[in-house]
């Protein structure tokens, strides 16, 4: 019903272990970064009913969500990146964001799970939003964070020229004077980039 293709290995076609689990078990040498997986050309899924897509490491007991296949979708190509770096492709194809240390000994397995199209689409969804968090989890400004206004952050900026300029003492300031609260004022975004979105007591 499903096969599985790897670069520069031969087609292989899945072991059903039931009517609903279909198994594909590979060497994890050589090396891949890449894997496809379809319906064969004489298969086809009902129009309610999905095919989950998973993966199960050497190093791990656990299988690891790929993504699916349906009615509509009969084929998908995944792409094993590192962790931190979840990705997904232009059609929303989900690229696994697992370890893809290939080169351990041992043998990698993809399953194929027959479910209710509610309950794949059930499934996807915590896997969105489990990249999403894990997205988010590096980015500089938060999700849900309420951006500085501009306004805000033009005023803190000439805040901070102020309060470094008016330390001269005089009405009369030299140009280099400027330059110096420049040169100090980058130097302190390359330590701290959030400090101007912080409010200064």
């Amino acid at each position: 019903m499903f096969a599985l293709l790897l670069p520069s290995r031969p087609l292989q076609s899945a072991n059903p272990v039931s009517q609903t689990q279909y198994t594909f078990t590979v060497p994890s040498s050589p090396p891949f970064s890449h894997l496809a997986i379809f319906l064969l050309p004489d298969a086809s899924l009902p129009p309610d009913v999905g095919a989950t897509v998973w993966i199960q490491l050497p190093s791990s007991p656990d299988f690891r969500l790929l993504g699916a296949l349906g009615p509509n979708k009969p084929s998908a190509i995944y792409r094993l990146r590192s962790p931190g770096l979840p990705q997904t492709d232009g059609e929303g194809d989900v690229m696994l964001d697992a370890p893809s240390d290939t080169t351990q000994q041992g043998d990698i397995t993809i399953g194929v799970q027959i479910e209710p199209a509610a309950r794949v689409e059930e499934q996807l969804a915590a896997l969105r939003d489990q990249r999403t968090s894990a997205a988010n989890s590096g980015a500089l400004v938060k999700a849900g964070a309420a951006p500085v206004e501009t306004k805000v952050l033009a005023q803190r900026i000439i805040g901070n020229a102020f309060n470094f300029l008016s330390s001269f003492g005089s009405d009369m300031i030299p140009l280099k004077a400027f330059q110096d609260w420049w040169k100090k004022f980058e130097g302190k975004i390359e330590r701290d980039p959030g400090f101007l979105e912080r409010e200064q007591g």
